[in-house]
C-alpha cells in the first residue's frame, strides 16, 4: 500500500496493491486508525517497546498500554495479578507499584527461564515483597499448581498472558488459567500469530 499525507490539504491518499485509490480527511477516525496501525507496525519493527523502564526495570510495553491496563487494575482492584512472561521484570514492578499505591495486592510472575540477573534485580527491588516468581513453562500443569498455591479463596484474580505469543501457546494458557480468573475479572491474552 502507498500512503500519501498532505498536511496542507488535510488529506490522506492511499493506493492498495490492486491500484485502487482512496482519499480521506487527515483528521478523521479512518485516518487515525490507518496511521495508528502503521505507527505500531513500524514501532515494533524498530523495537520501540524495548526503550522504556519502570522504576529501574526494563518494561517491554508501550506507554499507552501501561496507562490503559492501570485503569483496568484501578477499577477491578484485584488481589492478585498472574502474569505469564517475566522477561526483565518491568511489568511485574509496574503492577507491584500499583498495588503499593492501592495498599493491597500481589503479583505472580511465571516464566520458563528467569535469567539470574533479572531474578536478582527483581528480588532486590524495593517492591519485591509484592512479587512471587515461578520458574516453569506457563502451560505446564506444575506451573498452574504452583500459582494456585499463592491464590487464596475469595481473591479477585487478573491473568495477563505475555509469554510465548503464538496462537497455540496462548490458547493453552487461556485454558489452563481460566479457572483462576474471578467472575467479573479478565484473562488478558496477547497473541500475534
Amino acid at each position: 500500500m502507498k500512503i500519501t499525507i498532505d498536511t496542507d490539504a488535510k488529506t490522506i491518499a492511499t493506493r492498495d496493491d490492486d491500484g485502487n485509490d482512496n482519499e480521506m480527511p487527515l483528521y478523521g477516525n479512518p485516518s487515525f486508525k490507518l496511521l495508528s496501525e502503521l505507527w505500531i507496525k513500524v514501532g515494533w519493527g524498530q523495537r520501540y517497546s524495548y526503550t522504556f523502564t519502570w522504576l529501574g526495570r526494563p518494561v517491554i510495553q508501550l506507554p499507552e498500554d501501561l496507562l490503559r491496563i492501570q485503569e483496568v487494575i484501578h477499577r477491578l482492584q484485584p488481589d492478585v495479578i498472574v502474569e505469564a512472561g517475566v522477561a526483565h521484570g518491568g511489568s511485574l514492578i509496574f503492577y507491584a507499584s500499583l498495588f503499593e499505591a492501592m495498599g493491597k495486592g500481589r503479583v505472580i510472575g511465571v516464566d520458563i527461564d528467569i535469567r539470574g540477573h533479572n531474578r536478582k534485580a527483581i528480588e532486590e527491588h524495593r517492591l519485591a515483597t509484592r512479587i512471587t516468581l515461578v520458574e516453569s513453562n506457563s502451560t505446564a500443569s506444575a506451573a498452574f499448581e504452583q500459582v494456585s498455591r499463592y491464590v487464596e479463596s475469595g481473591d479477585t484474580v487478573l491473568v495477563i498472558l505475555d509469554s510465548n505469543h503464538s496462537r497455540d501457546h496462548v490458547l493453552a494458557e487461556c485454558r489452563l488459567y481460566a479457572p483462576l480468573v474471578s467472575v467479573g475479572s479478565y484473562i488478558w491474552p496477547q497473541t500475534v500469530s
